[in-house]
């Protein structure tokens, strides 16, 4: 943004036109003038969920939109500024992280709130084409806690007790709207828990180290890429991997929605093994808009199921 001082009225004007006109990804509803900013779709939806229709919840990652790249606007950047809460994950979307620096709205980390998983010991150790930066950005912890279930029951309870502080008189309800969120979250545990019980074999390919929260139910996952969707393969990665899915018997080498599938694609082509999607759930995708974060991980329950051989 322009470092050009404005007049306050100016500005809220500003602000207040950006909004009005919209910038996607908002909830319906006419709310009680209280809004949250969340950072991309697994906070959106639980934020959404918790705090029920009175409020607005904005997802600044739009459909489609691969979160890491994500580049803020001029309307997202005044929202941000609007907001009463912004939620996030620190480390995770370094554009969101600098303009939220520059906001007087509280702000909820999810990597505060919740028990992240250590990065894998090799992940960022044989991969070209992530950055010095790029690593950085992603720390010592695995960020993508929002694929165990039990994990996002506690993001919501988080998510309750900070917009209670905010709205003291509705705090018993986002309490209630938590812990009926928790019911289904263990309900979709249960069903992990029991859909991957009795598998042929454990060991899963995907595209890049996304899945490590899964790894619970008793999968093994091996990544192409790191922790970066944008990381490419060696040469040497790619032979363990050959390796791997003839000796272990693997069928299927998994892809994603919001990045190319050409690395899976090339991978299975070459051994004669057939690709199938499993969504890391980053962000929603054109072909996914109208699907929620529970329809998706029972997706991908089928799709590992069916690549595993579990019954």
């Amino acid at each position: 943004m322009l470092a050009v001082a404005r007049p306050v009225a100016l500005t809220a004007a500003l602000a207040s036109a950006l909004l009005l006109a919209g910038c996607g990804g908002s909830a319906d509803g006419a709310g009680n003038g209280r809004s949250a900013v969340a950072a991309f779709y697994p906070l959106a939806w639980v934020t959404g969920r918790v705090a029920g229709d009175d409020w607005t919840v904005e997802n600044l990652t739009q459909p489609g939109q691969e979160p890491h790249d994500l580049a803020l606007t001029i309307a997202q950047t005044a929202a941000l500024e609007d907001a009463d809460v912004i939620v996030l994950e620190d480390g995770f979307q370094p554009a969101v992280d600098a303009t939220v620096e520059e906001a007087d709205a509280p702000v909820l980390d999810a990597a505060a709130v919740v028990d992240l998983l250590p990065a894998s010991e090799d992940e960022h150790e044989e991969h070209e084409g992530e950055t010095e930066e790029e690593h950085a950005e992603h720390g010592e912890f695995d960020p993508h806690f929002w694929l165990d279930p039990l994990l996002v029951a506690d993001f919501a309870d988080a998510v309750a007790d900070e917009l209670g502080e905010i709205d003291p008189d509705a705090a018993q309800t986002y309490d209630d709207n938590a812990a009926a969120l928790r019911t289904e979250l263990e309900s979709l545990d249960a069903d992990y828990t029991a859909g991957l019980a009795s598998c042929e074999r454990s060991t899963t390919v995907v595209s890049h180290q996304a899945f490590g929260y899964l790894t619970r139910y008793g999968l093994d996952f091996e990544p192409i890429a790191g922790l970066s969707p944008d990381a490419e393969a060696t040469a040497a990665d790619l032979a363990r991997l050959q390796e791997l899915i003839t000796e272990d018997g693997v069928t299927t080498v998994f892809s994603e929605r919001l990045v190319s599938p050409k690395m899976a694609e090339t991978l299975a082509d070459d051994l004669g093994v057939s690709t199938a999607v499993l969504d890391p759930i980053e962000g929603l995708s054109d072909d996914t808009a109208d699907e929620d974060y529970l329809s998706l991980m029972r997706e991908n329950l089928t799709a590992l199921q069916q690549a595993n051989g579990c019954s």
